[in-house]
């Protein structure tokens, strides 16, 4: 099953993320098919960019987001 999550990214105590497209039984930090977007909370104000042509795309093909992901979907549209 594909999911939709956040791949961490960044220095110690300056995470980013990027919002990737992985098979579900795939590490975290490992392949992955597709980086839709990236967000970055320690900014100020917040940074998120996310592709959503290409989320919903993926969400047609059957990949399931996380909550995390769906959350910051939500915020976006």
């Amino acid at each position: 099953m594909l999911r939709i999550r956040l791949a961490r990214v960044g220095r110690p105590n300056q995470p980013r993320y990027r919002i990737v497209i992985s098979e579900h039984t795939e590490p975290i930090k490992s392949n992955y098919l597709e980086i839709i977007g990236n967000y970055a909370p320690t900014e100020k104000p917040k940074k998120l960019a996310i592709d959503l042509d290409r989320y919903s795309y993926w969400m047609c093909k059957g990949a399931q987001p996380t909550k995390t992901v769906s959350d910051l979907v939500k915020r976006v549209s």
